[in-house]
């Protein structure tokens, strides 16, 4: 409606100018020269107040977009006008005005409601722009951190020099876990940051969590696991030893004392010589038991190299045929990109996969159809890998979190040392290792590097 009158308006003004020029040009030839003079101070009149009316219209919309730009919505225009085409565009500068203004008002509710959240969330939380400026932390990170306010990354440097260089590394992206150590105590950090544009402005969000408590509960819990793992290895070595102990010394020794020479036979004997054999059988046992826990307690440090993910997965694959002795398992390799390559120690991730490959060869024995594939390539975050995929029966759920534990096994014959000691491995690696079981479809160990 708006436009419909001010384009009226203009075209009415256009023609009346038109036909006022050519009344001045047609008086001025005709030699009528008073009346073209006030033909052209008609035309004059009405060229300046066109020109003045553009302007206003202009003004207005003007001052509305700058009062709108400024955040300003106490601007009002006049609604009762003598001409019809303004006091509408008037109203409609004012109801759009009103309807910004809301749009503005809700915008700042839903922004203080998250800051609220942000401010009351258990993690840290801030936003540092490509100069190292902070942008927002919210109290919890300045509590983490015990240094407040915080508004530029070199702050950290006056907290703890390494956290101040973690965060100068910090990509987008990352994980990271930082001790701080200050007057309040020890801290463990949990670092995890993320790329974010706003406004056209590239920012990097940066979560930090307090895992102390975390690492408290998961550490205890493995050492309760331990132990019970520990004590019942032992307590079946030790129970039977010290049951035949007691039976041979019963040969010898009564409650009146040792008994004489006359009072021992043949039969005797040959129990005597049989419970040391056992009792020695049980003691190599135990001494490989402990031998294994040494192993497991002394890894070396890896000696890490370029190697083909290709040749380290078809050296693998050679050895575990002679494992396949029937040969109903069908094995595959598979490596994308095939030119990819792993910074590794190639020996203690050749056992780590000779572990796995074998384990799972165990459980497809017997199994018709049986599959197991070793397969290579970078995740979607970035990550190589290296997955070890088998269709046997599977890991039950409430194993799932127990086969990680030194010496823990389901099997009648091993030390239960091999799935500790790969994680052992990846972690000296600066990996990890993760596991999937879908019972009777499909168990995958996956190590990240």
């Amino acid at each position: 409606m708006v436009s419909r009158h001010i384009y009226v308006q203009l075209i009415f003004r256009i023609v009346f100018i038109s036909a006022t020029a050519l009344g001045t040009g047609f008086f001025f030839f005709k030699e009528q020269y008073i009346l073209a003079s006030l033909a052209l101070v008609v035309l004059t009149v009405q060229t300046v107040f066109l020109i003045r009316y553009v302007n206003q219209t202009n003004r207005k919309i003007a001052y509305f977009f700058d009062a709108i730009k400024n955040e300003d919505f106490t601007l009002r225009f006049p609604e009762k006008l003598s001409v019809k085409s303004l006091e509408e565009l008037n109203h409609s500068l004012n109801m759009l005005n009103i309807m910004i203004q809301d749009i503005h008002l809700k915008k700042l509710a839903q922004e203080q409601y998250y800051q609220e959240i942000l401010k009351q969330a258990d993690i840290g939380i801030l936003t540092i722009n490509a100069k190292g400026h902070i942008l927002f932390a919210n109290p919890t990170i300045e509590r983490l951190l015990n240094y407040t306010p915080l508004n530029h990354v070199k702050q950290l440097n006056q907290i703890d020099k390494k956290l101040y260089a973690l965060f100068e590394d910090l990509k987008p992206f990352e994980s990271r876990i930082f001790r701080l150590a200050n007057e309040r105590g020890k801290t463990q950090l949990a670092l995890k940051s993320t790329a974010i544009s706003v406004d056209e402005q590239s920012l990097l969000l940066v979560v930090v969590q307090d895992i102390h408590k975390e690492l408290d509960e998961k550490e205890t819990d493995s050492w309760v696991r331990l132990i019970r793992v520990l004590t019942h290895e032992i307590m079946n070595t030790i129970t039977p030893i010290t049951s035949i102990s007691e039976t041979i010394l019963k040969y010898y020794k009564t409650e009146e004392g040792l008994l004489s020479l006359d009072e021992f036979n043949e039969g005797h004997i040959q129990n005597t010589v049989k419970g040391l054999e056992v009792i020695k059988e049980q003691g190599g046992d135990l001494m490989e038991f402990v031998q294994s826990y040494r192993s497991f307690l002394s890894l070396p440090k890896p000696d890490k190299t370029l190697v083909g993910a290709q040749r380290l997965l078809e050296k693998v694959k050679l050895l575990m045929d002679q494992e396949n002795y029937s040969g109903k398992v069908k094995f595959e390799t598979l490596v994308d990109p095939e030119d990819l390559e792993l910074f590794i120690d190639e020996k203690q991730i050749s056992q780590i996969l000779i572990n796995l490959s074998k384990n799972a060869l165990q459980s497809l024995a017997g199994q018709e159809k049986g599959v197991l594939m070793i397969s290579s390539g970078i995740a979607q975050d970035g990550k190589k890998y290296i997955a070890v995929r088998d269709n046997g029966p599977g890991i039950a759920p409430e194993l799932i979190d127990e086969i990680f534990v030194p010496f823990f096994t389901t099997k009648n014959t091993g030390t239960g040392i091999g799935l500790s000691l790969s994680k052992q491995i990846m972690h000296l690696h600066g990996g990890t290792i993760k596991v999937h079981s879908v019972p009777n479809r499909e168990t995958a160990f996956v190590l990240f590097f």
